[in-house]
This record gives structure tokens, C-alpha cells and sequence, in this order.
């Protein structure tokens, strides 16, 4: 039932007012981030917030495509994810062809540790309900389980940093970068091409049920995937490397960790490499994934003070259920190299193969997670 003008009136000044504070907050943060760190941190968290306003606002989520794609034959939600990887590579690999000393792609290599970590967490994203970027924005609009996973989920990916080494040794290759190997139309036109036949696939998984026309558009869906496509080259830009989640997490939990006395980075093959050294001896604010990461919550924070989302009353089991599922989330998204985010789109979008790999095996998982799901009641 539509309510009367003056309730919608009241209503939209509530929520303007309920803005109004957080609106001042993000902007505060940004000066801040200008004057203490720089115009670089700033403007990341700035395209951040843009994220996480497109991933509340639209629902833009990766996990719940896959869904509805395997449940209800609506394959919307993957058509939408499909033209953002088109778009994001479009722009990227030119990108990464014309500045190969200043911008660098998403490569992980094919190793044992991607196919376990893939299939695993595509599993636990459909019983956690997101993905890294999901339960960023989910957790920023408040929703318990989400909030409550965020934790698990740093914790998960630091351990999965710190035993990256053990499971890289039982076999990896060398990453391959399609832009390196192929050049950036060569690149374009091979992804392009996997494009095309993904979005073949999915239309004939969805007549599978019976439809003769599946849903496959939604508007809302397309503008909000193109919108996420431009921040994420964007960020590329701005960052010098692609828009990951899942390190920011790690570095998080390996910072509290080295700060309690309970973890050595210099005994952690991950952690003493040079780079991720000196990320543990700065401020998190240098951090580039760590700002996205801020910015999505603030953006998503913003969203849901308009109107708040429903939430499930969930059992104790199921609690216990969905936090298992995010230790996993994080711990298999580090063995994976990245989580839909950083292995998908930031991964197919600069020419990963890995990419290609996490899709079809997080796809697998996803078969799984799906009906476990469903078994556990969520």
C-alpha cells in the first residue's frame, strides 16, 4: 500500500535528516584522508563510497545472481555481472597496455590452492549470502549475520595468508596475463569472446526450467554493473593495481595479531615478502584495499540510512552455521587470489587467466552452497 503524501513527505524529510550526519562524517573523513595521508587515499575512499552506494542501492550482488540464476532460472543478475567485466575490460586492458610500469593486473597462478579455494568459497558465499564485496555492504547496511561474519572473514583471510605458502608448494604455475601474451585487442577480443559465450550459457541453464523467455535484463541491474565497471577502472587508475577486498581483510587480522605479540611476520613467508612487510609497518590508511574497503561501508552505511533492511530472525545453529561459512569465505578467497571482486572482475577485467578458473570452480561451489542453503533453512 502506497502511503499518503504527507507520510511520504515525512518520511523523506526523516531520511534526509538521518543522512544529514552521515553525509558531514564521509565528508570530514575525506578532508581528513587529504590533509594526514593524501589526495590519492582520499579520492580512493571517494570511489569507494560511490561502490558501496551502487552495491546497497542497487543490490548489486554477485552471490544472489548465481542464485537466482541456479534457483530460478533468472539469469538477470549474471547478464548484469557479464557487462560489467565487459566494460571494466574495455577500459582496463588499453589501460594496462599503454602504462605497463605504473598500472599492474590482478594475475594469480593456477595452482591446487585456486581450485580448492575457488570451489570452497563459492560454497560458502550462498550460505554466508555475499561475497567479499557482499558482505562489505551488507555489513555497512547493518544486517547482523553480514556484521557479524566481517570479523570471521578477516580472521579467515589472515590465516589463509599465513598458510599461502604450504599450499602453493603442493603445485602452481606461472600466472598468465592475456594483455602480456596477446596484446590489449588480442586480450579484449579473447575475454570478450568468454563474455559471450558465459552469457550463452546462462540464458540455456535458465530455459532449463521450462521458460521460454527467461528474464535476463534488468535496468536496474545493467546501469548499476556499469557504474561499478567505471570506479573499478577508476581505482585502477588511482591505485595503480585493480579493485581488490580480500587483502584488506588479511592485512587487518595479520595487524592485530603482530600488534597482540601472537603472530612473527618475519617467520611468514607471506607477511616478510618486502611489499606486504611494509604494508604491516604502516598505517592501514596507506593501504589502498583498506580504503576501498572503508569507503564501500561508508557508501552502503549511507544507503541504509534511507530505509533499513529486513532481517531474518535466524537460529542458533544457523548463526553457527553462517559464521563458519565466513571463516571460510575468508580463509578460501586467499588460497583463490582474490574473492568475486578480486579474482572475477578484477582478474578477467586486466586478462587473468586465473579468473577464468575461479569463475567456473566458485560456480561449482555455488551448486553446493545452494542446497546446503537451503537445508540449513536460510
Amino acid at each position: 500500500m502506497s502511503l499518503p503524501p504527507a507520510a511520504s513527505a515525512a518520511e523523506t524529510a526523516h531520511s534526509g535528516a538521518s543522512r544529514l550526519p552521515l553525509t558531514l562524517a564521509i565528508v570530514a573523513a575525506l578532508i581528513a584522508l587529504a590533509w594526514f595521508v593524501s589526495l590519492r587515499q582520499s579520492a580512493l575512499f571517494l570511489v569507494g563510497v560511490g561502490m558501496g552506494g551502487i552495491l546497497a542501492g542497487a543490490r548489486f550482488g554477485f552471490t544472489t545472481g548465481w542464485r537466482r540464476l541456479i534457483e530460478q532460472r533468472d539469469a538477470s543478475g549474471v547478464i548484469a555481472q557479464l557487462g560489467l567485466l565487459a566494460v571494466a575490460a574495455a577500459i582496463s586492458m588499453p589501460l594496462l597496455a599503454a602504462f605497463p610500469n605504473d598500472l599492474m593486473a590482478a594475475l594469480g597462478p593456477p595452482s591446487i590452492s585456486l581450485l580448492v579455494g575457488a570451489f570452497v568459497f563459492g560454497a560458502a558465499m550462498q550460505i554466508a549470502d555475499g561475497c567479499g564485496s557482499g558482505t562489505l555492504y551488507k555489513a555497512g547496511m547493518g544486517i547482523p549475520l553480514n556484521m557479524a561474519i566481517l570479523p570471521m572473514f578477516v580472521l579467515g583471510s589472515f590465516l589463509g595468508s599465513a598458510h599461502l605458502d604450504r599450499w602453493l608448494s603442493l603445485g602452481a604455475t606461472a600466472p598468465v596475463g592475456l594483455v602480456n601474451e596477446a596484446g590489449p585487442l588480442g586480450a579484449f577480443g579473447i575475454t570478450l569472446l568468454g563474455l559471450v559465450i558465459a552469457g550463452g550459457l546462462a540464458l540455456a541453464w535458465a530455459r532449463r526450467g521450462g521458460a521460454q523467455t527467461p528474464s535476463c535484463v534488468d535496468r536496474r541491474l545493467l546501469v548499476a554493473g556499469a557504474g561499478l565497471a567505471l570506479l573499478a577502472a577508476l581505482n585502477l587508475v588511482l591505485a595503480g593495481q585493480p579493485w581488490g577486498v580480500v587483502y584488506g581483510f588479511g592485512l587487518w587480522g595479520a595487524k592485530i595479531a603482530t600488534a597482540a605479540g601472537a603472530f612473527d611476520p618475519t617467520t611468514n613467508a607471506f607477511w616478510s615478502q618486502p611489499g606486504n612487510f611494509n604494508a604491516l609497518s604502516q598505517t592501514v590508511f596507506l593501504d589502498v584495499t583498506t580504503i576501498t574497503n572503508l569507503g564501500i561501508l561508508a557508501g552502503a552505511l549511507w544507503i541504509s540510512a534511507r530505509k533499513a533492511p529486513s532481517a531474518t530472525r535466524l537460529t542458533g545453529r544457523q548463526w553457527l552455521i553462517g559464521l563458519l561459512a565466513g571463516f571460510l569465505l575468508g580463509y578460501s578467497s586467499r588460497l583463490a587470489f582474490g574473492c568475486n571482486v578480486g579474482a572475477m572482475v578484477s582478474g578477467i577485467s586486466t586478462g587473468s587467466l586465473h579468473g577464468w578458473i575461479w569463475v567456473a570452480l566458485a560456480f561449482c561451489g555455488s551448486l553446493i552452497g545452494v542446497r546446503l542453503r537451503r537445508r540449513y533453512g536460510f
